[in-house]
């Protein structure tokens, strides 16, 4: 026997009226959605304009006033070199003269500290490794905060994740747009780490 229940609400779909009912309702379900979605999204354009034009970027970036604050036995380090590592108390070394704690082993000759070598005037470097090395150096904390607070909201995504000077040091010498031009050419193919404010100079291609 088939519930008067099912019987009844067969009928009822079979009434145009009914079907009327239901094309309305999840129209103007799908059109307030639809709204709703386009507000949100005008709302978030106009607080980044906010944001870019009158207020400076809250970067959370860290500094510390240099490698005697380091309190701790491990170091993290710039991890991909196949020849040199960079510490995150700017000592670079040759990845054997690596310690198991991450550091750099500084009884070693070869092991520097804050060095620029391969390292152009404006702060863009042939070596990674180097360039990180460099760009931890104390006196760089004022350039690397003018930097910030300049970056376009186009770097927002790329610099808010780091959290001290030894992260923004990997991240800002890492290669990026500002290091290529026509998008598949370094400005400088030599030069292409940098640390500094400004993009390598443009090369003649």
């Amino acid at each position: 026997m088939v519930p008067w229940g099912a019987v009844l609400w067969r009928r009822l779909l079979r009434k145009r009226w009914v079907l009327g009912v239901v094309f309305g309702l999840s129209l103007v379900y799908f059109l307030t959605s639809t709204f709703k979605q386009e507000e949100r999204t005008v709302r978030d354009r106009n607080l980044l304009q906010v944001q870019e034009h009158e207020q400076p970027i809250m970067w959370k970036v860290k500094f510390s006033s240099g490698n005697s604050s380091q309190l701790s036995n491990q170091c993290r380090n710039s991890v991909q070199g196949k020849l040199l590592i960079t510490d995150e108390l700017g000592y670079i070394c040759e990845r054997k003269d690596l310690l198991v704690n991450g550091c750099c082993n500084v009884n070693v000759p070869s092991t520097k500290l804050y060095s620029c070598e391969s390292c152009l005037p404006n702060g863009c470097c042939s070596v990674y490794e180097y360039c990180v090395s460099c760009c931890l150096q104390p006196s760089k904390q004022h350039l690397l905060e003018r930097f910030l607070n300049r970056a376009a909201i186009a770097f927002q995504n790329l610099f808010m994740a780091v959290e001290d000077h030894f992260e923004l040091c990997l991240a800002k010498c890492r290669t990026s747009s500002q290091s290529v031009q026509h998008e598949n050419t370094y400005r400088d193919p030599i030069a292409k780490y940098c640390y500094g404010e400004y993009p390598p100079e443009l090369l003649p291609v």
